[in-house]
């Protein structure tokens, strides 16, 4: 029987993913999120760059506003992290084109020197 390989998760996506274990401030349970990383390096790590979507947060400089499935929220850049693909559960869908660009924007920003 072959096997078949699960695509690589893609930069817009979104998926419910397991952040447990937290420390300290860290956003917790499992909730969808964002992918941020390159595709380029999607299809060659195990490793995924997430940020999570929270529809609870107040607007800060480094989030994002968005709607996904009909539900208004933010996408958190001040809480990105690197997640095994072992806690990308479900995919739930994509986030527009101009959300993406407006949040590779913002992470631009925060990188830049």
């Amino acid at each position: 029987m072959a096997v078949v390989k699960a695509r690589p998760p893609q930069r817009g996506e979104v998926h419910l993913i397991a952040l447990d274990p937290t420390r300290g401030s860290e956003i917790r349970k499992t909730r969808p999120c964002v992918v941020v990383s390159p595709d380029e390096l999607n299809a060659h790590l195990r490793t995924v760059i997430i940020a999570p979507l929270t529809s609870a947060a107040h607007p800060y400089p480094f989030r994002v506003a968005c709607r996904f499935e009909n539900r208004a929220g933010y996408i958190v850049l001040d809480q990105i992290r690197t997640v095994d693909r072992e806690r990308l559960l479900k995919h739930l869908g994509r986030l527009t084109s101009s959300t993406v660009e407006r949040t590779l924007g913002v992470l631009r920003e925060m990188f830049a020197p």
